[in-house]
């Protein structure tokens, strides 16, 4: 009988530089004035948390398209020239894992509106609710919104953040 594959609990336990995501997705952060796009999600990878928009990309799809289509997809919002802030490599313990790019627009067409997939929510810049989050996003949402890049890296237990780290661009 072989022994099961250990889980990494620890960053170091993954060798960066081969790792590959099961899936990749994005995140859309949309600005105006003082206050951020944010959804409740409805369905899937964390569903009831807030989050900004994003999904999965389709086959062949940029990840600035898929950044596009999923915010209109979901808040029926067309963010105007997004800009690229960052990437997140999350690993779960149960295997599975997912890239997701981060854009930031601070132009957009179109009122944002409820879907079946999410809720939108124009929140005060200074009142995100960190505690309704991903653990991650207290970590480097403050840093994308601060004008800097970043790349993290994170292992979850479920909804619990056991390891991270987050490399940021500094002027």
């Amino acid at each position: 009988m072989t022994e099961p594959t250990p889980v990494p609990r620890r960053l170091e336990e993954i060798d960066w530089s081969t790792w590959q995501a099961v899936d990749k997705a994005t995140l859309l952060f949309v600005i105006r004035d003082h206050e951020v796009l944010l959804i409740r999600k409805q369905r899937g990878l964390g569903a009831g948390k807030i989050n900004a928009p994003g999904g999965r990309l389709d086959d062949g799809e940029s990840p600035r398209e898929g950044a596009i289509r999923e915010v209109q997809e979901e808040v029926c919002v067309t963010p105007l020239d997004p800009n690229h802030r960052g990437e997140l490599l999350f690993q779960f313990i149960d295997g599975y894992s997912i890239h997701v790019w981060v854009f930031l627009a601070t132009d957009h067409r179109g009122e944002a509106c409820a879907t079946d997939e999410a809720i939108p929510l124009w929140t005060p810049l200074d009142a995100i609710p960190y505690d309704e989050m991903w653990a991650d996003d207290r970590v480097w949402v403050p840093e994308m919104l601060a004008g800097r890049r970043f790349c993290g890296r994170f292992i979850f237990d479920g909804d619990e953040m056991v390891d991270h780290a987050v490399e940021v661009e500094r002027a």
